[in-house]
């Protein structure tokens, strides 16, 4: 039997979700998908979970975006590429769970051990808050791939970066490290990367100090 692709951990009043594809620098496959949404919807519905943490396993990769070969699709060459993409978006369901974790009644904690690439990019601008390592890297590389990103990824880049910053991250697949996050204002805070789990758990525990009515009416 092969290792569970998602982890949920519990610490007091704070959840924690761990997406755990190592080997794939933790990817987003169709099931990996389905596993966060259906945990995410479990979660919500307990009162005694007042934070939320979102991480990846291993100390390279937050989430390396989506895991395309996983997805059913003709890949063949000359296949035509409208028809690929269009397959691979409608049974891809990143918009679905970016508004699952948008909406999540109370606050949620982005653990940013690593890289954050396309899809993984997406995925920790949907938490309130951001913590990363010194070692953090966030880019969204379509470009350099040849693919059109879904209009949800897009949109939400435009919101925290404004059109034109958004523009140079689309056009030129460039990789930001940990001085260039920290000056685009991508994370709240930024920590050695032996001091992160740390500092994300001592302010996960701070938030569910305060009134859970408050926190859900953030």
């Amino acid at each position: 039997m092969g290792a569970d692709i998602l982890l949920r951990e519990r610490r007091g009043k704070v959840g924690v979700l761990v997406l755990n594809r190592p080997e794939k620098a933790n990817a987003l496959s169709l099931e990996l998908i389905a596993e966060l949404r259906t945990a995410l919807a479990q979660m919500a519905s307990d009162d005694s979970i007042r934070v939320l943490v979102l991480r990846g396993s291993g100390a390279r990769f937050f989430c390396a975006g989506f895991d395309i070969p996983s997805i059913p699709a003709d890949f063949s060459e000359g296949a035509d590429a409208d028809a690929v993409l269009k397959s691979v978006y409608s049974r891809m369901p990143l918009p679905q769970l970016m508004a699952d974790l948008k909406n999540y009644p109370y606050p949620t904690i982005a653990m940013l051990n690593g890289a954050a690439i396309g899809a993984g990019f997406n995925l920790a601008m949907c938490c309130d808050l951001r913590i990363a390592s010194d070692q953090v890297e966030l880019g969204i590389t379509p470009a350099r791939l040849g693919l059109v990103y879904f209009p949800e990824g897009i949109k939400q880049v435009v919101e925290a970066l404004g059109t034109a910053r958004a523009r140079e991250v689309f056009f030129t697949g460039a990789i930001y490290g940990p001085a260039e996050v920290k000056n685009m204002g991508l994370v709240h805070q930024m920590v050695l990367a032996s001091e992160l789990e740390n500092a994300t758990f001592q302010l996960a525990e701070q938030i569910t100090e305060n009134a859970p009515l408050s926190l859900k009416g953030m």
